[in-house]
């Protein structure tokens, strides 16, 4: 199922992303910096949601409080809190 993330604190405005079988897929931020995203966005592809959470919630960016693998870790709880 596809699911999207408003993010907050952040440079990307919202991450999209699929979940099937508590496997994360076709992650996609928009905004942010190109660089990072794509690089969290590829690391994570295959993963499961469960193991992207433990890796990249409370990583910070600067003093924001949040980063964009820390919203990662965000939008996948919320999805699978729906699930």
């Amino acid at each position: 199922m596809r699911h999207t993330y408003k993010t907050k604190n952040t440079c990307s405005r919202s991450i999209e992303f699929d979940l099937e079988d508590g496997i994360v897929r076709n992650i996609k931020f928009n905004g942010g910096c190109m660089g990072n995203t794509q690089g969290i966005a590829a690391l994570a592809e295959g993963m499961k949601a469960e193991d992207v959470i433990k890796k990249c919630k409370n990583v910070q960016c600067g003093f924001r409080g949040t980063s964009c693998p820390d919203q990662l870790a965000l939008a996948l709880e919320t999805a699978l809190e729906r699930s």
